[in-house]
């Protein structure tokens, strides 16, 4: 089970990821139907599979181990000084906030997002494409699941 959720992550968020979300020592409860439920490790949950779409969404440790994984701007959206605390706090990210982000984020993606020096703020989905959140000035860019804080 710990080798399907690592392949995964590997396709969801790029190299590398299986095996820094879904460590060795990382414990994987599952449902009664044998279905993957939550990866955790150290009782701290890092990813939680859902499957009616076979994707991953990131707690902000799960978070933290890919920021430290993939190196800028892998799965990064990058917003202001003026929006950062209110990331932190698990707020959500605003387009007009938005100054840059990674080229291949679609909307409906697991993201990072971090301030001007790549310090992670949260995790959760894009409502918008790279595209969008940079040409738009008003509406959701990330609908933040959980803040650092």
């Amino acid at each position: 089970m710990k080798a399907r959720l690592a392949r995964i992550a590997d396709y969801q968020f790029g190299r590398g990821a299986g095996e820094a979300l879904v460590p060795e020592d990382a414990e994987v409860s599952a449902r009664p139907s044998m279905r993957p439920e939550h990866v955790s490790l150290d009782g701290q949950r890092l990813a939680s599979y859902r499957p009616h779409v076979g994707l991953l969404t990131l707690s902000a440790t799960g978070a933290a181990l890919l920021h430290s994984a993939l190196a800028p701007p892998a799965l990064r959206v990058y917003v202001n000084d003026e929006a950062a605390p209110f990331v932190a706090e698990g707020k959500t990210a605003f387009a007009k906030h938005v100054v840059e982000a990674d080229r291949e984020i679609r909307a409906g993606d697991e993201v990072l997002v971090v301030d001007l020096e790549d310090n992670l703020l949260g995790t959760g989905k894009a409502s918008l494409s790279q595209v969008e959140m940079l040409s738009l000035d008003r509406g959701q860019a990330v609908d933040v699941r959980e803040g650092v804080m």
